[in-house]
């Protein structure tokens, strides 16, 4: 004999559950409004979102364990988070100043097909493509660059803010936390340009892909003809990408100069 448990109010709606050896019933007044399969599949499909959800966590956790391990180890050999921090803005910048240069190569190689005057059609294509991959690969070194100059400032900033408790000369303590609040409205200055220029580069990356997609399946002359109304667009989002990056730089090389200033 199935059992049925007491009524449930939900959303003001009166239900019912019935439960038996093959599974159970929810009752609607006097509808059966979901079935044992039914049943079934809501949970697991809840039980498949807490796994991701789950996951996700464990990974974020796994990888924060992993950079405070190498902080630690780094330190032990006489190299501390300061030094890290400085060494991957550097990178940064490196990434930024390698990423402009490619976007120039790659629009210098749209203007040579928007002017292709005859010739192997399909190595001018391959040519464009090749430069549209090559920026795709620096734009996401860029990012991995930033990343990880915002994890390590991170770590940085919450070890400074924890050993202000540390002191026992509070003139010291105050003149340490000024210090911190100076670098750390330095940093945001620096990490909201890094974010500014990649950010802008990803609608330079949706135009050379639209372009490079169009002409790969359009080798012919009118696809060329075509590519020439997108040439002023491309040209002003490349170099607002390069203006944007610039910023990043010398954003980057003042930081640089403040946190290797003594005391």
């Amino acid at each position: 004999m199935p059992r049925t448990a007491k009524p449930l109010m939900l959303n003001n709606t009166c239900y019912k559950l019935s439960i038996h050896h093959e599974g159970f019933t929810i009752m609607k007044s006097t509808q059966l409004i979901s079935d044992k399969k039914t049943g079934e599949r809501r949970i697991k499909n809840t039980a498949r979102r807490f796994t991701t959800i789950f996951s996700m966590i464990f990974l974020a956790f796994f990888l924060s364990s992993c950079e405070s391990a190498y902080y630690s180890a780094m330190e032990k050999v006489g190299i501390p988070k300061r030094d890290i921090f400085i060494s991957r803005i550097e990178k940064a910048q490196e990434s930024q100043e390698e990423g402009q240069q490619q976007f120039r190569s790659a629009l210098e190689q749209f203007r040579s097909v928007v002017n292709f005057d005859g010739g192997d059609l399909e190595k001018v294509y391959e040519k464009l493509n090749g430069e549209f991959e090559d920026s795709e690969a620096a734009a996401a070194e860029i990012s991995e660059r930033i990343d990880a100059v915002e994890s390590v400032a991170e770590a940085l900033f919450a070890e400074w803010e924890q050993e202000l408790d540390l002191y026992t000369n509070n003139t010291l303590r105050r003149e340490s936390q000024r210090q911190l609040a100076e670098t750390r409205a330095q940093y945001s200055r620096l990490i909201k340009a890094m974010r500014k220029a990649e950010q802008s580069m990803g609608p330079v990356l949706d135009t050379f892909r639209d372009n490079v997609l169009f002409l790969k399946h359009n080798l012919n002359a009118r696809a060329i003809s075509s590519l020439k109304g997108e040439l002023g667009r491309i040209d002003s989002d490349v170099n607002r990408v390069i203006n944007d990056m610039q910023k990043a730089i010398n954003e980057s090389s003042k930081f640089i100069e403040t946190l290797r200033k003594p005391g």
